[in-house]
């Protein structure tokens, strides 16, 4: 049996109405899949819930009718932020596209000192853009309904002094603390900063740590920066979310 093709919109929709959708999604609905009128699709707009809907007699576009509204709700009872010093090339996109599977609802780019990555002001908006658009394809392929926020690339430095909320932890493979050796916070909020592929200074950690940041390792292994992230993530959804 295929699979109901999920595509996010991004204007609010209403059961009952007719979208035209996107040009990239229809693009894709038409040309890549070839689908023809009366297709399913399964349409959401990233503010909960998802719709049902069919594909409707048009020409070039594609044209939707929204037909049901269905409330249900695919994010983690774990509110996860990661903020992640960017990694080079596809690597962020990667990094990106696997938290959103994961569960993660807010993601923060940094840069540190050892960042490999300088985003010029032009640069960073469009590199957003990008990201957004990967944040969208990550939720239509995993089932989420709800589109995780994604911030303005900022240093790790003015980051810190502003703050995170929930319980903070920083991944450090010299740590001593496990997160198995911890208990789950009760407000159910984790942030969690991964630096960059040469690693953060020791005046970062430091400073991570001055501000509130647990030092916790993963294992006797060095990751990578795109695999440390993840790798605590799938830990933190199944001690404290919704995995196993």
């Amino acid at each position: 049996m295929s699979q109901i093709p999920r595509i996010y919109h991004s204007e609010p929709l209403t059961a009952g109405t007719q979208v035209t959708l996107e040009e990239q999604a229809g693009r894709h609905i038409l040309r890549v899949l070839r689908l023809r009128p009366g297709a399913e699709l399964i349409l959401f707009d990233g503010a909960g819930g998802e719709y049902e809907a069919r594909l409707a007699e048009g020409g070039r576009a594609a044209v939707a009718d929204v037909i049901s509204f269905t409330d249900i709700d695919r994010e983690s009872r774990l509110e996860i932020h990661l903020a992640q010093v960017i990694a080079r090339g596809e690597r962020m996109d990667q990094i990106i596209q696997k938290a959103v599977e994961l569960g993660v609802q807010r993601i923060t780019p940094l840069t540190s000192e050892r960042c490999g990555v300088r985003l010029e002001p032009g640069k960073a908006v469009k590199r957003l853009l990008h990201w957004q658009g990967v944040i969208a394809s990550a939720c239509e392929q995993c089932g989420r309904n709800r589109l995780p926020e994604i911030d303005d690339c900022i240093d790790l430095s003015p980051w810190l002094a502003d703050g995170a909320g929930g319980i903070r932890f920083i991944l450090h493979p010299e740590a001593s603390e496990r997160l198995a050796d911890l208990a789950a916070p009760e407000d159910r909020k984790v942030t969690l900063l991964v630096g960059p592929e040469g690693g953060l200074t020791d005046a970062e950690v430091d400073a991570a740590l001055a501000c509130g940041f647990h030092a916790i390792r993963l294992g006797p292994r060095v990751l990578r920066t795109e695999t440390a992230g993840m790798a605590a993530v799938s830990t933190l959804q199944a001690l404290w979310g919704d995995f196993c």
